[in-house]
């Protein structure tokens, strides 16, 4: 196996571009796991489990702790999937996108829609937050299950990562829209269904809309694929502004390395200041052709 450390920054980067073609968001894990060791090492203990009357498999047990925290759920916070038709259902996102007149209505239409299969497995619903008065909005791809579990975008070390990338050109979380073009974590953290993104779209271009950012800073190569269309890859994507339209407003759009790719691959970071030196700069360039308030 080859080793990272001692790879060159050429082939370093023809990795991350096979791994972004391959569809590849980020590592799962931070060590390398032997996967195929491990299965064999647990069908081999399997008749000797069996032997001694051993407990449930793992699945059963999973299963078991599954239906007894729904049961524990108060008989209104159940969440009871039903089959929609696709058509039907993206043509419902649309009606409850445009029929939104803030990002309150938006918040609200979203929490109380229900023909989205992602919506129905999520324990939450991760909407835009933060100051619109800057004029700059960050799109990640889909929610962890950090993000899940909080209710909030950028959790975690995905977080803590954004915050310092913010910091290094001056800015703090807060002062920015924070959201994600999927508003609903995907069960395992699996890839959206193109039906799927569809029925989510009219969503984040409506949060879009509302908000009316003046800059959007798509991260990683989900989100950048998904406002841009097309296949290419982040790192053919990243580095230049591009016009995307959203319910009727157009901002201009610049793609970047998700935090996690930093914290998977930290020689990306370099990659990354790129690009946040031109959101500063374009920040900078917006605030001078700014009009002055009337004194």
């Amino acid at each position: 196996m080859t080793d990272i450390e001692t790879m060159s920054p050429a082939e370093l980067a023809a990795l991350l571009h096979f791994h972004a073609d391959a569809g590849v968001e980020w590592l799962v894990e931070e060590d390398p796991i032997d996967r195929i060791a491990a299965f064999a090492a647990a069908r081999a203990a399997q008749p000797v489990r069996e032997a001694q009357g051993s407990p449930p498999a793992l699945p059963q047990k999973q299963a078991a702790r599954k239906q007894a925290t729904e049961e524990s759920k108060p008989a209104g916070a159940r969440r009871v999937a039903v089959a929609v038709p696709d058509e039907q259902a993206i043509a419902e996102a649309r009606f409850a996108a445009s029929a939104a007149q803030t990002l309150i209505d938006l918040r609200q239409a979203m929490e109380g829609f229900t023909s989205c299969n992602l919506r129905n497995s999520a324990r939450s619903l991760v909407f835009a937050e933060g100051d619109p008065a800057l004029g700059l909005m960050i799109v990640g791809p889909a929610p962890t299950g950090e993000d899940d579990r909080e209710g909030r975008p950028f959790t975690g070390r995905h977080g803590e990562m954004l915050e310092r990338m913010l910091a290094a050109i001056g800015l703090a979380r807060e002062a920015v829209v924070l959201t994600h073009v999927i508003p609903w974590r995907p069960p395992g953290n699996r890839v959206p269904s193109a039906r799927e993104m569809e029925i989510c779209r009219p969503f984040i271009e409506r949060q879009i809309a509302l908000a009316r950012p003046r800059l959007l800073l798509a991260m990683g190569n989900f989100a950048a694929r998904f406002l841009f269309g097309g296949q290419e890859t982040i790192h053919e994507t990243r580095g230049s502004w591009r016009r995307v339209a959203a319910g009727g407003h157009e901002v201009e759009t610049l793609a970047t390395l998700h935090p996690q790719d930093l914290l998977s691959a930290p020689i990306c970071k370099r990659l990354a200041w790129e690009d946040l030196r031109l959101v500063q700069a374009a920040l900078a360039k917006a605030a001078l052709a700014k009009p002055a308030s009337a004194g």
